[in-house]
């Protein structure tokens, strides 16, 4: 760390760093606040889409002994790809979910069982919760990472740059108040000196 110059300009340079620090510090500090809240919207959409999930995981469990016939439904439907766009939260981007387009095999609906249609509409239905759940905790690895950073910054601004130029400009002006006190003692001793050799003079 740089030596602290003990000079005029020095102070104005720390003033106006500390008043720097003291304006952006609120954004900041907001910031982190609109992160915390983002986190606990998300934690809370991805509770409800664990739920939903249950509930239609529950609605399929009775179908669950006629899926393992062999028939094969689960390699007839698949995810091709999940459909995002990009979004922002408090400035930084996200995948937000869209869509998810399936790749669906052909099959013969002569020779499949009646409730095929069903299980292709159910497997569907999970990969679609699967997919928007995996979104959503792409989007909170980002908001959380984003919290991490900003909340460095905040701790960063509060604990270590603030309260060094607070001190900085205190022990600058200790030391200025020092010189300007030294200074008018030894303006004082020297206008004696003068005054003692003018009588001294004139005694003479």
């Amino acid at each position: 760390m740089a030596k602290l110059r003990l000079t005029k300009n020095e102070s104005k340079k720390q003033k106006d760093a500390l008043k720097r620090y003291q304006q952006y510090l609120p954004t900041l500090i907001l910031k982190k606040q609109q992160l915390q809240a983002e986190i606990a919207k998300l934690h809370n959409e991805l509770e409800d889409l664990k739920k939903k999930k249950a509930f239609a995981k529950a609605n399929i469990y009775k179908w669950v002994d006629v899926f393992a016939e062999g028939t094969g439904i689960d390699k007839i439907v698949s995810v091709e790809r999940v459909e995002i766009h990009e979004g922002n939260i408090a400035g930084i981007e996200i995948p937000v979910f869209d869509d998810v387009v399936f790749k669906e095999e052909e099959y013969d609906l002569l020779e499949t069982p009646l409730w095929m249609d069903f299980g292709v509409d159910a497997i569907k239905e999970m990969l679609i919760f699967n997919s928007r759940m995996d979104v959503l905790q792409k989007q909170e690895a980002l908001v959380k990472d984003e919290l991490r950073v900003t909340t460095q910054r905040v701790n960063l601004f509060e604990k270590v740059m603030i309260p060094q130029a607070k001190e900085n400009i205190r022990k600058i002006q200790i030391y200025l108040g020092d010189m300007q006190t030294a200074a008018v003692v030894t303006g004082k001793i020297a206008k004696d000196k003068i005054q003692k050799k003018k009588i001294k003079a004139e005694v003479i």
